[in-house]
Protein backbone atom coordinates (compact mmCIF):
# COMPACT_ATOMS: atom_id res chain seq x y z
CA UNK A 1 0.00 0.00 0.00
CA UNK A 2 1.34 3.27 -1.03
CA UNK A 3 1.05 5.68 1.84
CA UNK A 4 3.19 8.42 0.40
CA UNK A 5 0.89 10.89 -0.32
CA UNK A 6 -2.60 9.30 2.09
CA UNK A 7 -5.93 11.38 0.99
CA UNK A 8 -7.95 12.19 4.00
CA UNK A 9 -12.01 11.16 4.39
CA UNK A 10 -14.28 13.41 4.01
CA UNK A 11 -17.69 14.31 3.61
CA UNK A 12 -19.30 17.91 2.62
CA UNK A 13 -18.96 19.49 5.60
CA UNK A 14 -15.15 18.30 6.07
CA UNK A 15 -13.92 19.33 3.16
CA UNK A 16 -13.68 22.76 3.90
CA UNK A 17 -10.83 21.90 6.30
CA UNK A 18 -8.94 20.58 3.25
CA UNK A 19 -8.36 23.05 1.04
CA UNK A 20 -5.03 22.39 -0.57
CA UNK A 21 -4.70 18.90 0.54
CA UNK A 22 -5.71 15.09 -0.85
CA UNK A 23 -8.95 14.11 -0.26
CA UNK A 24 -11.12 10.94 -0.48
CA UNK A 25 -14.67 11.02 -0.51
CA UNK A 26 -17.93 9.38 -1.65
CA UNK A 27 -20.47 11.59 -3.82
CA UNK A 28 -23.64 10.81 -5.24
CA UNK A 29 -23.78 11.90 -9.10
CA UNK A 30 -26.76 14.56 -9.39
CA UNK A 31 -25.11 15.89 -13.33
CA UNK A 32 -22.46 15.23 -15.16
CA UNK A 33 -21.07 18.11 -17.13
CA UNK A 34 -18.04 18.68 -19.93
CA UNK A 35 -15.23 18.46 -17.64
CA UNK A 36 -16.42 16.55 -14.28
CA UNK A 37 -19.84 16.31 -12.61
CA UNK A 38 -21.56 18.11 -9.65
CA UNK A 39 -22.70 15.90 -7.29
CA UNK A 40 -24.01 15.55 -3.27
CA UNK A 41 -21.49 14.69 -0.34
CA UNK A 42 -23.13 12.18 2.07
CA UNK A 43 -23.99 15.20 4.45
CA UNK A 44 -26.13 16.25 1.44
CA UNK A 45 -23.27 19.17 0.62
CA UNK A 46 -22.89 20.36 -3.08
CA UNK A 47 -19.61 18.98 -4.40
CA UNK A 48 -18.10 20.12 -7.80
CA UNK A 49 -15.80 17.35 -8.97
CA UNK A 50 -13.12 18.88 -12.04
CA UNK A 51 -11.18 16.12 -13.88
CA UNK A 52 -11.77 12.85 -16.43
CA UNK A 53 -14.66 11.08 -15.31
CA UNK A 54 -14.97 6.85 -16.07
CA UNK A 55 -17.80 6.70 -18.85
CA UNK A 56 -20.71 5.75 -17.93
CA UNK A 57 -20.67 6.90 -14.44
CA UNK A 58 -23.01 5.21 -11.93
CA UNK A 59 -25.30 6.93 -9.19
CA UNK A 60 -21.88 6.87 -6.54
CA UNK A 61 -18.68 7.67 -7.23
CA UNK A 62 -15.47 7.13 -4.96
CA UNK A 63 -13.00 11.08 -5.66
CA UNK A 64 -9.46 10.76 -4.99
CA UNK A 65 -8.04 14.17 -5.76
CA UNK A 66 -7.19 18.14 -4.43
CA UNK A 67 -9.69 19.55 -2.25
CA UNK A 68 -9.80 23.12 -4.74
CA UNK A 69 -12.14 24.91 -2.76
CA UNK A 70 -14.72 24.60 0.14
CA UNK A 71 -16.89 22.93 -2.35
CA UNK A 72 -15.11 21.90 -5.27
CA UNK A 73 -11.90 19.12 -5.60
CA UNK A 74 -9.71 18.26 -8.88
CA UNK A 75 -9.89 14.66 -9.18
CA UNK A 76 -7.48 12.41 -10.07
CA UNK A 77 -8.82 9.17 -9.25
CA UNK A 78 -12.61 8.54 -9.98
CA UNK A 79 -13.95 5.06 -9.69
CA UNK A 80 -17.54 4.06 -10.06
CA UNK A 81 -18.92 2.70 -6.51
CA UNK A 82 -22.57 1.32 -8.28
CA UNK A 83 -26.01 2.58 -7.89
CA UNK A 84 -26.72 1.60 -4.38
CA UNK A 85 -24.14 2.83 -1.54
CA UNK A 86 -25.16 3.57 2.39
CA UNK A 87 -24.43 7.16 2.80
CA UNK A 88 -24.96 7.11 6.21
CA UNK A 89 -22.40 4.77 7.28
CA UNK A 90 -20.10 6.78 5.33
CA UNK A 91 -20.87 9.72 6.41
CA UNK A 92 -20.34 8.48 10.55
CA UNK A 93 -16.48 6.85 8.74
CA UNK A 94 -15.47 10.13 8.08
CA UNK A 95 -16.76 12.23 11.20
CA UNK A 96 -14.77 8.86 13.01
CA UNK A 97 -11.48 9.51 10.47
CA UNK A 98 -11.58 12.91 11.53
CA UNK A 99 -12.42 13.15 15.31
CA UNK A 100 -10.87 11.25 18.33
CA UNK A 101 -9.91 8.05 16.41
CA UNK A 102 -8.24 10.22 13.32
CA UNK A 103 -5.05 8.01 14.33
CA UNK A 104 -5.87 4.63 13.07
CA UNK A 105 -6.70 6.49 9.27
CA UNK A 106 -3.55 7.34 6.97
Amino acid sequence: MDTSSPAVLVNGDLLRGYVGQRVRTVIQVVRPEANGLTGRSTDEKQIVVKGQMPAPLTTFVEVIGVADSAQSIHAEIVTNFGDSFDTSNFNQLCQLANGEYRHLFI
